[in-house]
Formats: C-alpha cells, structure tokens, sequence
C-alpha cells in the first residue's frame, strides 16, 4: 500500500512541519462574551456600519453593505498601533446571526477569514464570539507576533457591544435575565 508523503507546502496553509496533530489546523483568535440582550438588538448595532464610530474601538469608522461580495470600508485600530484602513469582503451575513469577511495582505502572503458571530442561549441571552482565522504563507507568524494586539482589540470591541445592546434593551424596557 503507497504511503503518501506530507504536504510541506500549501498556498493556504503556508509551510508545515510534520503532520500535525488532534486540533492542528490554522491559527484563530477568539474573544467570546455574554450579552444580556436579544439577538436582533445586538445585530441591529452591528448592521448599522456607519454607527461602528459611536461605540467601536476597534474599528473606528466603518462603511459599506452586508451583502455577499460587497467591500468593507474599515479603519482598523489596534491597541498600541496606528489605525489603518482595510478594505475586506463580505462572505456571507445572516441576520440576528453573523458576518464574516476575508482580507488578503502582504500581498496574498496573509489570508484571513474575519468573524462576527451571534449565538442565542434564551430571549435575551446571547454569546457574541469575534474571531479571526489566519492563513496563507505567513499567516501564523502575523497571528503569532499581533496575537495580544488582536485579542485585546476583540475584547474592546466585545466589551463595547455588549455594553451598547444592554443598554439599548434596557432603554426599551427590557431587563437583563440577572436583574432582581
């Protein structure tokens, strides 16, 4: 029986060294946080882009429409870095659920796949999870050496919506599932 021999390299994956192992694929960056809100309260804030300045610390100005193939007109801000604009696109949305967008950098060196996502627990419980999945030759040397600047930027950013939605619910009557 031929034994095939390990890919050493991929246009996606970049160069590997063995074969990896349970759990072995590209590099992601997550940041997850509860929000006492329901989902259409949080997607209302998250679709409305050109609100991104009012509460976003992450990505201060924000243009463009949901919508597959559409471009992004974003200005990244990560902590302890200078903004810069980014221009990604839209790879799918699904209303009170998700957005997910990709960028290439370093001319096609970097590939990554962006995620905003909503996951409902109850009526007004939600997990939002901000993620991002690197690739590409020197994906996993730019997730590694910006890995804090990332997760501290998606923590802001989490911490930010979930700090507007609850407050948006309350402002509407609603109440958190903890209050007494």
């Amino acid at each position: 029986m031929p034994v095939n021999p390990p890919t050493m390299f991929s246009p996606a994956a970049g160069l590997t060294f063995g074969r990896g192992g349970a759990g072995a694929g590209p590099p992601k960056i997550e940041h997850r946080i509860g929000i006492q809100a329901p989902a259409e309260v949080i997607w209302a804030i998250l679709a409305d882009l050109p609100a991104w300045a009012d509460w976003n610390p992450l990505y201060p100005e924000a243009a463009g429409g949901l919508r597959i193939g559409a471009r992004l007109d974003l200005t990244l801000a990560l902590p302890g870095e200078a903004p810069r604009r980014i221009r990604p696109t839209v790879l799918d949305w699904v209303p009170n659920d998700q957005i997910h967008w990709t960028l290439s950098m370093l001319g096609g060196l970097v590939h990554s796949v962006r995620y905003i996502e909503i996951e409902v627990l109850g009526d007004a419980n939600c997990i939002l999870s901000n993620g991002e999945i690197f690739q590409g030759l020197l994906g996993a040397s730019v997730a590694r050496r910006k890995r804090a600047a990332i997760r501290r930027g998606f923590k802001d950013m989490g911490e930010a919506l979930a700090a507007r939605a609850e407050a948006v619910w309350r402002a509407g009557g609603g109440q958190p599932i903890s209050a007494s």
